[in-house]
């Protein structure tokens, strides 16, 4: 599967820049993957096209355990889907038109997270999922 993450804004700290990288590669084993990164929230749809899957992160949208991520991506996948882009948006959130686009919204918790974060959260889920859709240990 392609999976593109749409970011607003860059993990400027090492130590997430290092996180992310890391998830990266171990998901590279499983996926493609491409992350672009925009300025502000009016430049995400820029990158979307019409036939595009969208999951939007937010806070108010759907959780799912790390089973049901693997789950439906696995059933995307089954229907013929073979790209998913995501979106992570900025610290103020999105505009309408980006929550209007989104096919599915997206929740890691109920708790706020800083958007840096969320997006090395979402890196590692998604290599997570890979794993159990595999059936592969994942212990790190």
């Amino acid at each position: 599967m392609h999976l593109r993450l749409i970011a607003v804004g860059r993990l400027r700290e090492p130590y997430m820049i290092a996180a992310a990288d890391d998830f990266r590669a171990r998901l590279r084993s499983y996926h493609r993957i491409e992350e672009i990164e925009v300025r502000s929230d009016d430049a995400i749809l820029k990158h979307v096209k019409a036939a595009d899957e969208v999951w939007l992160l937010d806070r108010t949208g759907k959780q799912l355990s790390s089973e049901g991520l693997a789950q439906k991506l696995d059933a995307m996948q089954t229907h013929g889907r073979s790209s998913l882009t995501l979106i992570v948006g900025g610290a103020d959130g999105v505009p309408q038109d980006v929550l209007a686009r989104a096919d599915f919204s997206w929740s890691l918790s109920e708790l706020t997270f800083l958007h840096e974060w969320a997006r090395i959260i979402v890196l590692e889920q998604l290599y997570r999922a890979a794993k159990i859709a595999r059936n592969e240990p994942y212990h790190h």
